[in-house]
């Protein structure tokens, strides 16, 4: 039967489908919820879309992304194809329907499926009233159901004897495990009975009505605090005064609670009080309270027979009545050196009162301080802040430092500040800091075990402002510890101990720590300096005290030459410069330093410079030889200018010059004509005789014909060399010397007359005759003269040389006669001349270049008879 009607709807499913349908496919039934573990079955039904290529048999399911097996289809007709799955479990699924053709899949529809339980019976029925405004009940619905259900709240109305009365039930709906009644649907009644019934696909269920008296489940709105407040004079009281709401059923005994904690505390206190149903008020005094101390209070109520108490009032507070500072501050200062008017800075400060419970607000403090030998001389400064500043001379001071609040003052804390010469003695003989269990340790040792009180200051090494310091009062104990968070980790800090002796501060013992330490931010910059040959010295600074992050250990210095090995030298600390030797000369290095600490090391920037190819010593060893070389010559220099005349007489002995010579008077040449074809003459016009014995009548011969043509050139001079461009010879027709030495005839040059030096030889070969006229001969004596005037030289007179003209043994080569010979080119009146008659040289030019002459060896002439 049940068969049948399947198969009418879906008969029917399918019509409608084909006639009505705009859709492609449907699937029935449409999102269905099943029993959790029961059989699932579905149908899908094509469209006449896909008629006639499709049909049922190409329609395939799939499950979650998962294709059922095909034993799990069932075609119904053409178009309709159905799945069953047995034993579905899943509480959520999706079931698809395609159709597969020609190897591709099509989605036709899906739809999802849901599987549960039907409802457990409601229990655990509670209610909570509030009088005239809101009844609110709960349940527990037991296991979940995972299907949609609908929850129904029936209050029904039942006599003393528990039997409910008809027609009076009232209900509301839910889907949670709550449902409220409002106002004005809430009656106030003590025989209500509360039922649930729960519903969903699955099935249904209910509860029993249960009875529920309205005044026990009463709850009503928070008290409201009016007052919390202190009485004056009286000390640890305050008075707590508030007021009930008005909402609560009438005729009811009410009890109220009343919490207060004081802000120091997380504990809080009691007090309950009772109120009648007539009280609209309640007030009660809270004693045995911190003196200076702020509390907060709240309040809640109950009634009588109910089990709900109300919410806690909105907190107030309040504060008991104050009372003078019980604990005196916590003082310490830091001593400025003195300044140029003898004054010094005195910044004093302090910890604000620890005092537990405190004794109230601090209005202030009051500073006084006076000389220690001169009590009567007390200043007093008030100051709201916990530092001053106080300037003082030279001598000691006692200061004392109070709190005051509205109640009175603190007791005195009384520090002394030295003179400026005093000296103390050192009573701590060492002092170490390491770090345990995230504590700082500080432990030291004291020479004196009478001391028994000490102060340990520790502040931040870059730390300039006095104020920044922080402390603490060790009492009967040589070790103090504190968090490791009290310190900043890789910060140096300065670290003190002072040992206190009544109100004397003795001299403290310091060192410097870091709690936590990391690889400095930088490496120290290299500089090189001037290389030398083989070393160089590295120089640098210390790295930055806010960049160590740590206390340095040594200094690593990493050099390298371009194609060589790293090599590294490591110093302490404390030395800031290091001397590379063995280094190669006029090579390039590469030169870095790295400083370390205990947790690592940084490196600073590489620096280049290449060392020297020569050294001191080697500029030495090559700059010595040649500086003494030049000495050497110098000296040589102006030895030779100091005795040049001694050298010259050794070496270069004076050769008289014919030109000067006593024996004869030569005639000048400046004033002699000299015709253009005198002025060269063949080689082949000059004779030379051979080497002959002399004579006596050639002698007296020379001697008179000279005498001759003296006469009439009558002022002619040997001296006076002029027209020096010119060379003459003269000579004298048919007169030939007699005398010659046997060497070979030479010109001297007049650069060797110039210098006085021997003549520079040069053979007589060598020399170009020239032809002069008589007519030039006279001009130049007469120019002679002329120079004779200036006073250049002496000129001897002839007849005086003709007594004093001996033979000269110095010339060793000398002749005694000395004729020349008359060149066929010289003019006609030249040679028609007698030939007894001597010619007379002209003197030869000094200084003149290119000047030249013929002579012998060396020749002399016989005194006349």
């Amino acid at each position: 039967m049940f068969s049948c009607l399947i198969w009418m709807f879906v008969l029917l499913c399918s019509s409608i489908a084909d006639e009505n349908s705009v859709r492609d496919a449907d699937i029935f039934p449409s999102s269905p919820e099943i029993e959790r573990g029961s059989t699932l079955k579905l149908f899908c039904v094509l469209g006449k879309r896909y008629a006639p290529h499709r049909n049922a048999s190409h329609i395939i399911w799939k499950l979650n992304h998962e294709l059922i097996a095909q034993e799990n289809y069932n075609i119904v007709n053409e178009t309709v194809s159905s799945i069953t799955i047995h034993n579905f479990t899943y509480s959520k699924a999706h079931v698809k329907c395609f159709t597969k053709y020609l190897g591709k899949e099509q989605l036709l529809v899906h739809t999802e499926v849901k599987s549960g339980f039907p409802p457990d019976t409601p229990g655990n029925i509670s209610c909570i009233y509030y009088f005239d405004a809101e009844l609110t009940c709960t349940w527990t619905s037991g296991r979940e159901t995972n299907l949609t259900t609908n929850y129904t709240l029936y209050r029904k109305l039942m006599t003393e004897g528990g039997v409910v009365l008809p027609n009076t039930e009232d209900s509301c709906q839910s889907k949670t495990e709550s449902c409220s009644f409002y106002y004005p649907d809430t009656p106030y009644s003590s025989y209500f009975c509360f039922q649930v019934k729960a519903e969903n696909v699955l099935g249904e269920a209910s509860s029993d009505c249960v009875h529920i008296p309205m005044e026990k489940i009463e709850k009503f709105e928070p008290p409201e605090i009016l007052s919390v407040k202190k009485t004056t004079g009286i000390k640890q009281l305050l008075t707590v005064t508030w007021k009930m709401p008005e909402k609560i059923i009438p005729s009811q005994n009410l009890t109220c609670q009343v919490q207060y904690r004081n802000l120091y505390s997380n504990s809080s206190e009691f007090v309950t009080v009772q109120l009648n149903s007539t009280e609209k008020t309640g007030s009660c005094n809270l004693t045995g309270l911190w003196d200076s101390t702020e509390y907060s209070v709240a309040i809640r109520c109950i009634s009588c027979v109910s089990v709900f108490w109300s919410e806690w009032s909105r907190g107030k507070t309040a504060s008991t009545e104050e009372k003078a500072p019980s604990e005196k501050v916590d003082l310490w200062r830091v001593i400025e050196s003195s300044h140029s008017t003898g004054n010094r800075s005195v910044h004093l400060m302090w910890k604000p009162l620890n005092s537990f419970p405190p004794s109230g607000r601090i209005l202030g403090y009051k500073i006084q301080y006076f000389p220690e030998k001169n009590t009567a001389l007390k200043m007093t400064n008030i100051s709201t802040d916990e530092k001053i500043i106080l300037l003082l001379n030279e001598e000691a001071y006692i200061i004392s430092i109070t709190a005051y609040n509205s109640a009175g003052n603190s007791p005195e804390a009384i520090l002394r500040i030295p003179p400026t010469d005093e000296k103390t003695s050192q009573i701590i003989e060492t002092v170490r800091t390491f770090t345990m269990n995230e504590e700082v340790v500080v432990e030291w040792i004291a020479s004196e075990p009478a001391v028994t009180e000490y102060v340990v200051e520790w502040y931040e090494e870059l730390e300039t402002d006095p104020f920044g310091r922080s402390w603490q009062y060790v009492s009967n104990s040589t070790n103090w510890k504190t968090n490791k968070k009290n310190f900043k980790p890789f910060i140096c800090y300065n670290i003190s101990v002072y040992p206190l002796c009544g109100n004397k501060v003795a001299a403290p013992y310091s060192i410097q720590t870091y709690v936590q330490e990391k690889k400095p931010s930088e490496g120290p910059v290299a500089d090189a300096g001037i290389p030398g040959k083989n070393e160089v010295t590295i120089k640098w600074k210390e790295i930055s005290k806010d960049k160590r992050n740590g206390f340095i250990t040594n200094y690593t210095i990493f050099y390298k030459s371009e194609d060589g090995k790293e090599l590294n030298e490591t110093v302490n600390s404390d030395v800031l410069q290091y001397r590379l030797k063995s280094l190669q000369a006029n090579t390039q290095y590469t030169v870095y330093i790295m400083a370390s600490n205990e947790a690592g090391g940084t490196s600073g920037e590489p620096k280049i410079f290449k060392t020297l190819k020569f050294n001191k010593e080697d500029v030495i060893f090559i700059a010595l030889p040649i500086g003494l070389s030049m000495l050497f010559l110098l000296g040589l220099w102006i030895t030779c200018i100091l005795k040049k005349h001694a050298f010259k007489k050794v070496c270069w002995p004076d050769i008289p010059n014919p030109a000067e010579s006593i024996a004869v008077e030569w005639p000048l040449d400046a004033s002699m004509g000299v015709t253009p074809e005198a002025k060269t003459i063949d080689f082949e016009d000059i004779s030379v005789l051979e080497h002959c014995s002399p004579e006596e009548s050639q002698e007296g011969s020379l001697l008179m014909n000279c005498g001759d043509h003296v006469s009439e050139c009558p002022d002619t001079n040997t001296k006076g060399m002029i027209n020096r461009n010119k060379k003459i010879l003269y000579n004298e027709e048919n007169e030939v010397a007699k005398c010659f030495s046997p060497s070979m005839p030479y010109i001297i040059t007049d650069q060797d007359i110039r210098s006085q030096m021997p003549s520079a030889l040069i053979p007589a070969k060598e020399i170009q005759p020239i032809e002069m006229l008589e007519d030039d001969l006279c001009e130049s004596q007469q120019t002679s003269i002329k120079n004779e005037e200036s006073g250049d030289e002496e000129v001897l007179k002839l007849e005086d040389f003709s007594e004093k003209a001996l033979f000269n043994p110095y010339l060793k080569n000398s002749v005694k006669t000395r004729e020349f010979l008359i060149s066929e080119n010289l003019p006609e009146h030249s040679k028609n001349e007698p030939k007894s008659q001597s010619t007379v040289l002209p003197p030869f030019q000094q200084n003149v270049a290119g000047q030249s002459y013929v002579t012998l060896d060396m020749f002399g002439l016989a005194t006349a008879h």
